[in-house]
């Protein structure tokens, strides 16, 4: 591909310049129609259809002179990814002519066929009603020649069919309660608690040439097959490495691209593995932050395409190297501009702090097998635990400084203060800074990171919206349990109460915390004589999504009915069943139709080397042909017991009723099945030259980007 050069954007002018967000409101709302729609936002009200015919007017303008014909509600169903179907603004006139027209109803409203989405049950094909909300909190943008408009999703029946709709519950939940424990610890001017959220994203860049030549990459998003290249990320050279400039060319545009749909791109550079990146933004309110990243997503992929590579999210798509994870960095901020997970100088005596950090441990500790269902994927299975990100055994890390002070708080003994010790380099040029009161984690599931939390566990390909709603909820229930407790006790007594209030809650959950090394074996054994959960894949962990305590959870905070979380339950598990057995026929397919006949003809060749030696000279040796001829003709024996091994396995799990059952026959058996398959397959292809293989090697696919 010939390099475009660079253009040179003015970020300030092009920043949200496709957004309808709060400035185009400013700038064109009416006053008194912009004061409406705030206050319909800040107080989780309905809008007034006088009010949305008019902000549905000015935006169809807007939208227009920004090039867009249509419209769109965008929405977010279960399946993990967004949703969108397209009407153009034109309304026929009997002239012949067309006006352009866009109203408040369908501003408000729409109604998608709601029978094709995952339901989990709850909506029969032959009940096709759904309908899509406006969420006027996100604001609408336009892309590609339409205007994109945020939306839930629900069923005819009102049952939550998306990731929005609870995730806006669960803000609202946590707000709530924060703002009444606030009060009781006399800070009565608080009126808002939102959670921010900034989500690190992982991606993998590969030539879309060699990657239209893999079936597994096109149908499964990561290779089935595939021997070791000779240097993978051994070396340790590729993180943070200079970047190349076919890679800067994409990411230049990448940033382009999101800006101008207002997405605060922050961060960009190499990671661990070849072929591996990360794009980092600025922390943002959740639900937007959310939606950003659904965007950051879609827009990675399409600007891949302009640059000839393919963008690979799975979480795993590559054996023997690094995978991409999300990270989930969330805090929790006020209208007065209070970060409630900031300690300040003096931990100890920041008693809000030392509130909301013991909410979030005693959630993180109580709810850890929710939060490990919300990270729960087939993809993320391969990712977790396996020396590159963090395992599947939820703790936190704290760091020295914080264990301290909670320990100073169990036992009632003062604290001493920690000195914030100088970092110097030795080199006198140099300038001496002082070090961060904590490090950073990288096998610790949910790490303290100086004012927010880093979820480490998600893969790359999740929507945010999962960990978070178990997130909130988790620690809006700590906090309302608190709160309880603490809503009699007079202002002067409330420091008195709290603190022994948060003793016994440490106690009971510091179980939790663990700063050490969380990939050793040792750990393992450690956390199980603690009591926590190991659930290290999706069949051992979903049935803890609905037991009688996450039930009780997201039902008492109105985040879930019993109906929806157990859709998504089952959801979850049919989704993980059905990938696999697509990975499983991707497999099959793969080698019955293209890696056998390669080998079958790599035999031939070696078979006939061999005659012809001995045509011309019957003692000529032929000793290594001879042996790799051998060597290959095992190989092809095992790989066709393997097939049919397999293939039986296939037909049992397609006659299993039960979701669960299913899945973990899928986990169990075929998933042993592929890798003894794969094993086989591996072995032959580092001994078949290139020229003979039917797809690009790993070599040649992690070596593209460059």
């Amino acid at each position: 591909m010939e390099m475009s050069k660079e253009v040179k954007v003015s970020v300030p002018e092009i920043y949200g310049s496709l957004v309808f967000g709060d400035r185009v409101m400013k700038e064109r709302l009416p006053k008194e129609t912009y004061k409406a729609l705030h206050q319909a936002i800040e107080e989780g009200r309905s809008l007034d259809l006088n009010v949305a015919n008019t902000v549905a007017a000015i935006m169809k303008n807007w939208a227009i002179e920004h090039g867009a014909t249509h419209f769109t509600h965008w929405f977010q169903p279960m399946t993990g990814f967004t949703a969108e179907k397209h009407d153009s603004f034109i309304s026929p006139m009997p002239n012949g002519t067309a006006l352009m027209e866009f109203s408040g109803k369908e501003l408000v409203k729409g109604e998608p066929d709601a029978s094709s989405f995952p339901s989990g049950g709850i909506r029969a094909t032959f009940e096709a009603r759904g309908y899509t909300a406006w969420d006027p909190s996100s604001p609408a943008f336009v892309k590609d020649g339409t205007l994109y408009i945020p939306t839930a999703f629900c069923a005819y029946g009102g049952q939550a069919l998306d990731k929005k709709t609870p995730l806006l519950k669960s803000m609202e939940v946590l707000n709530r309660e924060a703002v009444r424990m606030l009060h009781l610890l006399g800070l009565p001017e608080v009126k808002r608690v939102d959670v921010s959220l900034g989500s690190e994203q992982e991606y993998f860049l590969v030539d879309k040439t060699l990657y239209k030549q893999r079936k597994d990459l096109l149908f499964t998003g990561r290779t089935l097959l595939g021997a070791a290249a000779p240097k993978g990320q051994e070396m340790e050279d590729h993180y943070f490495g200079v970047l190349k400039p076919r890679i800067a060319a994409f990411m230049h545009d990448l940033d382009t691209e999101l800006w101008k749909l207002g997405v605060p791109a922050k961060t960009k550079h190499n990671e661990v593995a070849p072929a591996q990146y990360e794009l980092a933004p600025i922390f943002e309110n959740i639900n937007i932050a959310v939606d950003h990243n659904q965007l950051v997503m879609e827009i990675m992929k399409k600007v891949a395409d302009r640059h000839d590579f393919a963008c690979l999210l799975h979480e795993k798509p590559f054996e023997r190297i690094n995978g991409s994870g999300k990270h989930n960095n969330w805090s929790m901020c006020t209208d007065t501009g209070i970060n409630l997970l900031d300690p300040g100088d003096t931990p100890m005596e920041n008693l809000a702090f030392l509130v909301f950090l013991t909410a979030t441990i005693a959630a993180v500790d109580k709810y850890a097998d929710a939060l490990r269902c919300a990270v729960a994927t087939a993809g993320n299975d391969h990712r977790l635990g396996a020396n590159e990100a963090p395992p599947a055994v939820i703790s936190i890390f704290v760091g020295t400084e914080l264990e301290h002070v909670l320990t100073s708080l169990i036992n009632g003994t003062p604290l001493e203060s920690a000195e914030n010790s100088v970092m110097k380099f030795g080199a006198h040029v140099l300038p001496a800074f002082h070090k961060d009161n904590t490090d950073r984690n990288r096998t610790s599931p949910f790490a303290f990171t100086g004012n927010k939390f880093e979820f480490r566990m998600p893969g790359s390909a999740l929507s945010c919206a999962d960990p978070n709603i178990v997130l909130n909820t988790a620690v809006a229930e700590m906090l309302s349990e608190m709160n309880a407790k603490l809503m009699d006790v007079e202002p002067e007594d409330i420091e008195d109460t709290v603190r022994p209030l948060l003793k016994n809650m440490l106690m009971e959950h510091q179980r939790i915390i663990f700063n050490g090394n969380g990939y050793t074996d040792e750990w393992l054994e450690e956390a199980k004589k603690r009591g926590l959960p190991n659930l290290p894949s999706v069949p051992d962990a979903m049935p803890s999504l609905i037991s009688e305590k996450n039930l009780a959870l997201f039902t008492k905070h109105r985040i879930f009915t019993a109906e929806e979380l157990n859709a998504r339950y089952a959801i979850r598990l049919e989704n993980y069943s059905k990938t696999i057995h697509i990975e499983a026929l991707t497999l099959q397919d793969m080698v019955r139709k293209d890696f056998t006949p390669a080998l079958f003809r790599y035999m031939c060749t070696l078979e006939t080397e061999i005659l012809q030696k001995r045509a011309v000279l019957p003692d000529l040796p032929s000793t290594l042909e001879e042996h790799i001829l051998q060597h290959m003709s095992s190989v092809a024996e095992a790989i066709g017991i393997r097939i049919e091994k397999m293939e039986d396995d296939l037909r049992k799990a397609e006659s299993i009723g039960d979701a669960l059952s299913c899945a973990r026959f899928y986990h169990d058996v075929v998933l042993a099945d592929m890798d003894a398959l794969r094993e086989e397959v591996d072995i032959a292809e580092a001994d078949i030259p290139d020229s003979e293989l039917p797809y690009p090697t790993y070599a040649k696919l992690l070596s593209s980007a460059i």
